[in-house]
């Protein structure tokens, strides 16, 4: 543990909660300003910044103060944190006086406190998931794991774990399909040749659930209109071979030209990037043999993975997504032709989100009918999801 180090950590806090920016992209900007600290160093500082961002509110309580961004007072944090992970106190002024601490039984305390939840968001879970949500406040708060896709377009998954042992990489198959990779460690990819040659790609292995619910095949004329960077759009061409068409739909045309390089790259050539209008929604009516709809949500169920979500998300985020989620319903279910499948996708725990605007719509929409429904828990190698496939009769 070195002082700089810390002092640096610090700082990522400050930045993040002060100014309201999700801790890996001020970890990013702080590395590029600090380009002479080394792999070990980055990841001291990451690892404990995203475990401070995940237990904050504990930690504040156990220091007995009220959160605060001064830089005397998180020195106090970082102290508690020190001694609540079972670490001696470095000799330094910062920690004088804090040295004998004993840490308190916290098993009697409210969910909210020991995970570290806000009030709001977790009175609304609790209302909405009843006697489940005490079990998925804890796997929320567990730290994600590493996980990939094999790019079956181009290797299988037994060639590319060889390949990426001779490349230095500890990597285990994800046994809950036949092409997740479970990486024991977090690593950066961008230095692995195979990598850069397409061969596998980051993807989440409850995202990898999701494109095959379409039961998508060769020659079929698809739709992701809620496409982002296109890790689903990449998944569903590798599940038709490479062969028909994928529209790739989205309002921000900067994460189309995204999947567009990351297309190039895996070798798919059947992906049409459009950013979403009015025009574009008409055009492709009746078009689609199948349509995901994997749309903007409150992201709670990757907490996981982005543990900011539990300060920086409000409650009038929630509402507002809420009618947003509905809209989209009603008007891109248009583009899905009679007798197609489409599947409505969110990355989110909450019921209000998922079964209760899956039946809002069903209610509306008699020609559409649920064929089945699937709830994928936080657990190993897989942040929460929802998803219900539908039929247009």
């Amino acid at each position: 543990m070195h002082r700089n180090l810390v002092a640096g950590l610090l700082e990522a806090l400050e930045w993040s909660f002060g100014k309201d920016v999700y801790i890996d992209k001020v970890l990013e900007q702080l590395f590029r300003k600090n380009r002479r600290w080394g792999k070990r160093d980055r990841a001291f500082i990451s690892e404990h910044a995203y475990t401070i961002v995940r237990n904050w509110r504990l930690l504040w309580h156990l220091t007995g103060m009220a959160p605060s961004l001064k830089r005397k007072d998180l020195w106090k944090l970082f102290a508690r944190y020190v001694q609540w992970k079972g670490l001696p106190l470095p000799a330094w002024k910062e920690f004088e006086g804090l040295e004998t601490w004993s840490p308190p039984i916290m098993k009697d305390q409210p969910v909210e406190l020991r995970e570290s939840y806000p009030d709001w968001l977790a009175d609304r879970a609790q209302q909405e998931l009843g006697k489940d949500w005490m079990a998925l406040a804890k796997a929320l708060n567990e730290p994600a794991q590493m996980v990939g896709r094999t790019n079956t377009l181009r290797i299988e998954r037994a060639e590319l774990l060889q390949r990426l042992k001779e490349e230095g990489a500890d990597v285990l198959p994800w046994e809950e399909n036949e092409t997740g990779l479970l990486f024991k460690e977090r690593i950066s990819v961008a230095r692995l040749n195979s990598f850069s040659e397409g061969l596998f790609e980051i993807q989440d292995g409850g995202s990898q659930q999701i494109a095959p619910l379409l039961q998508v095949e060769a020659g079929m004329r698809v739709i992701d209109a809620c496409a982002g960077a296109g890790g689903k759009s990449l998944h569903l061409a590798a599940l038709m071979k490479n062969k028909g068409q994928i529209q790739a739909m989205d309002v921000d045309e900067r994460k189309l030209q995204e999947l567009q390089k990351r297309a190039n790259q895996q070798g798919v050539d059947i992906i049409d990037c459009q950013v979403i209008s009015g025009t574009a929604l008409r055009s492709l009516e009746g078009w689609a043999d199948r349509l995901l709809l994997d749309v903007p949500c409150s992201g709670t169920g990757v907490i996981k993975r982005k543990p900011d979500t539990k300060w920086k998300l409000k409650p009038e985020y929630l509402d507002n997504i809420l009618s947003t989620q509905s809209e989209i319903l009603d008007t891109y279910s248009s583009m899905l032709r009679p007798g197609g499948l489409m599947v409505y996708a969110t990355c989110s725990i909450l019921p209000s989100e998922n079964e209760e605007q899956v039946a809002s719509f069903l209610q509306k929409r008699p020609e559409f009918e649920s064929i089945q429904q699937e709830r994928i828990l936080p657990r190993q190698g897989s942040d929460g999801y929802f998803a219900t496939l539908i039929r247009r009769s």
